[in-house]
Order: C-alpha cells, then structure tokens, then sequence
C-alpha cells in the first residue's frame, strides 16, 4: 500500500480505536455515576492507538531495521507513560474519593451525571476528550506508517519524554506524600519540590511528554510529517493548560489561604527554579 492511503488508513482505524474506548469508558462512567473514569481511560487509550497504529505499521508500513525500530520504540514509550498515569489516576479514583465526581467534570457538565444525562456527558467530555486524544495521537499514528528519516531527532525525542516523564511522576509522587500528612500540620498549599518550580508540574510533565512524542514519531519520521503532526503536542499543551487542567483546577484552588501568595511566587505552567523572579506574562 502506498504512503497517502495508509496514512488515511491507520488514521481512520486511530479514529475507530479512540469511539471504541470511548465508548467503554461511557457506559463505565454510567455504571458508575461519574464521568471522572474518563481520566482512567486517557491514558489507557493512548496506549491502545499506539499498539493499533504499531501493528498495522508492522504489517502494511516501510520494511527495514529503523522503521521497525522507531514504530515499537514508541510505543513502549506511550506505553510506559500512559500505563503510569492511567494506574497512578486508577489509584487516586479508587482512593479517598472514590464514587464521587472530580469538581473539574462537575462544572464541565453544569452538574452531576445523574442530574444531565449520560447524552450531556458524552457531549461535553467524551467526545472533547475523544477528540484530543485522536488529535494528540497523530504523530504516533502517522509515524507507525512511515520510514525513519532522523536517527538524531529520534534520539532527541526520548530525552525531552524521559523529562516530561520525570516532571509527570515526581510531581504526582510528591503530591501524594504531601496530602498524606495530617491536614492540621501541612502547609495549606503544596510547595515543595517540584510544585515550588511549577503550580503543575504534572500537567507540565504531560504537555512535555508528547512534544517528545511528536519529535520521535513525527519530526523523526521527516520535515512533512513533523509539520503535519506538529499540532499534537501544541494541542496537548493547550488542552491540559487551558480546558481540562490547570486552569479549571485552579478556580477551585486559588480558594485556599496562601493561594495568592503561592500563584504570585511560582509560574502557573512553564517552570522557574525557585527563588526566580517570574514575569507578569510567564505562565
């Protein structure tokens, strides 16, 4: 099969693989009563368009060593990053609040599920969530189906996703030694490590992840599918900064004493070492 329509293939089965999950994760979330399982399945399903987009490329894409090389390599990436989250976000669903609604998904509905509906559900945040997912997937579905043209940026890629990986995994881990302190001792605000260089260094962490992504399996793969695909990571940083992640976390987290103390001293986004003066538009 030629280069064009085995892109438009394993495009339209990425679209197909992301309805599927969707779909299950759906009729969970109703079995349940919360959307939030959403959360569960963004990892997991990242993974699964990898291995979908891997097999058809190993079946129907380029021959050789470094095509076959680059499409497994990056899905044992995606998969090590979105095994991680999906298990580290399973845990923390299973956890302290386990049945009840993340506030994030509660004011993207305009209420609980059983108060709009399931349709509503799926509108507002399973197909947004869907979609960035396929959107986001693009480099590592496209670059499944294309010969490696740079062993550098390959290389390169894996370095910016074992930070972003870093930021993600530290952050989290930090995050959860920090909320099991009892609540009359800690500090009203979470500022150490990690989270003392960045309000989110897990969102942070994620946003890196994929541009690490996109230069392994698309740049990687050739200046017109890294210009093509480029829109992954941009989306992905978009999304989790500005829709479902910091900035809607933060309506509810700027109501804590020393919040603004906190929000004046460390970037919302993109990290400062601590101490580092942060510009009025840094974020």
């Amino acid at each position: 099969m030629s280069t064009f329509p085995l892109i438009v293939f394993v495009l339209a089965l990425g679209a197909a693989t992301v309805v599927a999950v969707m779909a299950l994760t759906a009729i969970r979330g109703q079995q349940l009563g919360v959307v939030a399982v959403v959360d569960v399945a963004w990892g997991s399903g990242f993974v699964v368009v990898a291995l979908v987009s891997a097999v058809v490329g190993q079946l129907l894409g380029p021959d050789g060593g470094d095509a076959t090389f680059q499409r497994w390599f990056v899905l044992v990436l995606v998969a090590l990053w979105g095994g991680r989250l999906a298990w580290h976000v399973r845990s923390r669903f299973n956890g302290e609040h386990a049945g009840e609604e993340d506030p994030r998904y509660a004011e993207m509905l305009g209420g609980s599920l059983a108060e709009v509906g399931l349709a509503t559900a799926v509108k507002r945040v399973f197909v947004v969530q869907g979609t960035a997912m396929w959107v986001v997937s693009l480099p590592v579905m496209v670059g499944a189906v294309t010969d490696l043209a740079y062993w550098p940026v390959l290389v390169l890629g894996a370095l910016v996703w074992a930070v972003g990986l870093a930021f993600e995994t530290i952050g989290d881990r930090q995050l959860t030694a920090y909320k099991a302190e009892p609540k009359e001792t800690r500090p009203t605000v979470m500022d150490r490590g990690l989270w003392g260089w960045t309000r989110h260094p897990n969102y942070f962490g994620d946003a890196t992840v994929w541009w690490g992504l996109w230069l392994a399996a698309g740049l990687a793969s050739g200046w017109a599918v890294g210009l093509a695909t480029v829109v992954a990571p941009v989306a992905m940083t978009f999304f989790i900064r500005n829709v479902t992640g910091a900035k809607l976390l933060e309506k509810k987290m700027s109501q804590r004493e020393g919040w603004d103390d906190y929000a004046a001293r460390v970037p919302l986004f993109f990290p400062l070492p601590p101490g580092v003066k942060k510009s009025a538009s840094r974020g």
